[in-house]
């Protein structure tokens, strides 16, 4: 492909470093969490008691991105009789080396997350920790906490548990050759020539497609927005390469949804205030409704996510091809997730995912709110009082959500400017597009190859969201991530 960029990797994490300053971020750990972190030799290890319970022989395996080493979680199954599946989660124990107000607690405390760049990733603790100590890395011992679940064969938890265990993955996985296994496009990979763990990943596959199915039926939305990454040869950006969901990835998300419902339950059961994870009920309700009657179709006029689910599936079946910005345009008028504080037996509802009673648990390497409920189990598991007052919740819950919310700017921010960089050697060049905005703040539009948005800034009188163009590349401004056309009449 013409229009690559020399260099540009080393300009993007110049812009991503001055993003995330700019958005309230601290790139750099600071000199007492790193002299902390290198203090720290081995993964500890917790005597094996009742308290503590010995799984390294049960057949646990990880699925993530092919270069991933920051191991969140390990999953296994087991066949019951009746049909129902008995799914384990073993998600890491950060909690047992990053302590309370420690140096990495509170730098970890300031960013909330992990930040994912076109350029470079920010890891939220010292990759001493997310990438070997606290990584649930291959034929590795790791202290994990295990949520335990009975799923029935139509798709219900019929019973969970949580407790703290000693487990061993026995294959580091990854999505895109496990998905192709799975829809039968592919043979398994070397890792998985072992025939119990392929009957393990179709126990889960199992399980967790009836899981999917369940929420489905309850209102989950069926969403696909265009998300794509940065492909650098050496530092040179080559391409922005669309990602598109795999079975693979359902897989791992469904089990986590599961899991996570799980541990919010548990520490609701044992009268503990947590953290929540919520998509309230959608503000724009009506410009969904708007959406879907620009299609012909008509949706109640207060927010329905059954009708909504209906109408999506039906779009998608209609024209897969004009999915992705149908949904971008849904998630937008549904407004972002947040955090909020519960007391115990308090209620809240994920409209998203047509799941009532959800944290984040499952990545507590990436994200502050899981540590948070990973030490609120661990406290009710060792009849400790919570470390967490209600009050420093809500303070912790509004901190979260405003940070999560920089630094997803921060990625979107780089994103751009990765764009206008591959583009940057194609000035006066003309591509097939399609509008994706139209509005009085101005007119958005995306070329197909290399899947690029940026601004309509002359003819675009009349054009509405759908239509398609032909429009030429009229300049760039890498620096603020800026991409202006023209339509070629």
């Amino acid at each position: 492909m013409h229009g690559t960029s020399h260099g540009g990797r080393q300009i993007l994490r110049h812009i991503a470093r001055v993003a995330m300053i700019e958005r309230g971020l601290q790139p750099d750990f600071p000199a007492a969490a790193m002299r902390q972190a290198a203090a720290l030799s081995v993964p500890p290890r917790a005597p094996l008691t009742a308290a503590v319970r010995d799984l390294r022989a049960l057949p646990w395996v990880s699925i993530d991105n092919d270069d991933s080493r920051d191991l969140d979680q390990l999953t296994a199954a087991q066949a019951l009789p009746g049909g129902d599946i008995h799914v384990r989660v073993a998600i890491a124990d950060v909690d047992a080396l990053v302590a309370p107000d420690s140096p990495i607690d509170a730098h970890a405390r300031h960013n909330t997350t992990s930040v994912y760049t076109a350029a470079r990733v920010f890891p939220m603790l010292p990759e001493r920790l997310s990438t070997d100590l606290t990584s649930l890395g291959e034929r590795q011992e790791r202290l994990a906490l295990v949520a335990e679940m009975t799923v029935a064969a139509e798709g219900h938890v019929t019973g969970s548990d949580l407790y703290r265990a000693l487990v061993c993955n026995r294959a580091k996985l990854a999505y895109p050759s496990i998905a192709a296994w799975l829809e039968g496009t592919a043979e398994p990979p070397a890792a998985l020539e072992d025939p119990a763990l392929q009957h393990q990943l179709h126990l889960q596959d199992t399980a967790a497609q009836a899981l999917r199915a369940l929420r489905h039926e309850h209102g989950a939305l069926t969403l696909e927005t265009l998300q794509t990454h940065a492909v650098f040869d050496g530092e040179t950006l080559r391409d922005l390469a669309p990602d598109r969901k795999n079975r693979a990835q359902e897989l791992i998300e469904d089990l986590m949804i599961a899991a996570n419902g799980a541990v919010a339950r548990f520490l609701d059961h044992h009268g503990v205030p947590s953290l929540r994870r919520v998509l309230r009920t959608p503000r724009r309700w009506e410009r969904i409704a708007a959406l879907a009657a620009a299609l012909g179709e008509r949706l109640p006029a207060s927010p329905d996510a059954l009708a909504l689910n209906s109408f999506l599936i039906r779009r998608r079946r209609a024209d897969p091809r004009g999915f992705a910005d149908l949904s971008l345009g849904v998630v937008k008028s549904l407004g972002a997730g947040e955090y909020v504080a519960t007391a115990a037996g308090e209620s809240s509802r994920h409209f998203g995912l047509a799941v009532s009673n959800y944290t984040h648990s499952s990545a507590p390497n990436r994200r502050f709110p899981d540590l948070i409920s990973q030490r609120l189990v661990k406290a009710v598991l060792e009849g400790r009082p919570s470390p967490y007052p209600p009050q420093r919740l809500v303070e912790l819950a509004a901190h979260c959500t405003a940070q999560e919310d920089n630094a997803a700017k921060v990625e979107r921010r780089v994103n751009k400017s990765a764009a206008a960089l591959l583009l940057s050697g194609r000035i006066g060049d003309a591509f097939d597009a399609f509008v994706t905005g139209a509005a009085s703040k101005g007119t958005w539009v995306r070329i197909e190859r290399p899947a690029i948005e940026g601004r309509l800034v002359r003819g675009m009188e009349g054009l509405d969201v759908g239509e398609r163009l032909r429009v030429r590349l009229l300049r760039v401004d890498v620096e603020r991530g800026y991409i202006d056309f023209g339509s070629v009449r």
